[in-house]
């Protein structure tokens, strides 16, 4: 058997797809949508038009959390929904409940827990994980095995280098009492992480400011400012030519 596709399923023009794929009861896919092999659409998945899936990806996928876990299942998730001109790279698992933008970029190996929201022109790079409950603004970049924490916010045209680390819970002992205080990090408007550094739970990364590689963020920055170090210090303010306002 090529593939499966339910007969629900609502099919814009010029819609192309591999061999193995599995699409299920009620999903809508737009025009000029490239599906490739072996890949999973689940049920209520909505896809916008011209947008390219690559091998092996799983979409809509509800999350199956263990029985242990402080995440619990939701029924009332709504559909995935996909924006036009995405690009989805190979073995990508998308969850239900999340929204995506226009024209979003998601590398290879990525994932994207439920209930995020992704604005439009979002990079996501090769093997990120966004859990759940984040906040992605249009044309931020994530890069390369960057860990995006539940409960994140991350602001329009914000940078995240490859292996940036980001927490939301200062507690070691397995207290009820923790899931009052669970905050990921805020991350404002066109402030840059360098690579490899740490953001601790519930700081706020200030409006353009500049975190240096293998910093480790425990408290609130500074707008403009250039952070380094552990624990990361002012060291210089961020030159004017680099600042958002004086980009072409």
């Amino acid at each position: 058997m090529k593939n499966v596709v339910h007969e629900s399923v609502r099919m814009g023009t010029n819609v192309s797809i591999g061999y193995f794929s599995v699409i299920e009861e009620g999903v809508v896919l737009g025009d000029n949508v490239t599906i490739g092999n072996n890949v999973t659409i689940h049920a209520g998945t909505v896809i916008g038009s011209d947008v390219f899936i690559s091998d092996n990806c799983v979409l809509g996928r509800w999350p199956r959390p263990a029985k242990s876990s402080t995440v619990k299942v939701d029924a009332s998730l709504a559909p995935l929904t996909i924006g036009d001109g995405t690009t989805i790279g190979a073995n990508t698992v998308l969850y239900r409940g999340s929204t995506f933008g226009r024209e979003v970029m998601i590398g290879d190996q990525a994932s994207v827990r439920e209930k995020c929201t992704i604005g439009d022109c979002v990079v996501i790079g090769r093997g990120v994980a966004v859990e759940n409950q984040v906040e992605i603004g249009s044309f931020t970049k994530i890069q390369t095995n960057a860990y995006i924490t539940a409960y994140t916010t991350l602001e329009e045209r914000v940078f995240i280098a490859p292996t940036v680390t980001t927490t939301n819970d200062n507690f070691m002992g397995r207290t009820k009492e923790r899931f009052k205080f669970v905050r990921g990090p805020l991350v404002k408007r066109g402030a840059r992480v360098g690579g490899g550094s740490i953001l601790l739970p519930g700081v706020t990364v200030a409006e353009e400011s500049f975190i240096a590689a293998g910093a480790l963020v425990n408290k609130d920055t500074e707008p403009k400012k250039l952070y380094v170090g552990v624990p990361a210090r002012v060291l210089r303010d961020v030159p004017d030519r680099e600042l958002l306002e004086n980009q072409e």
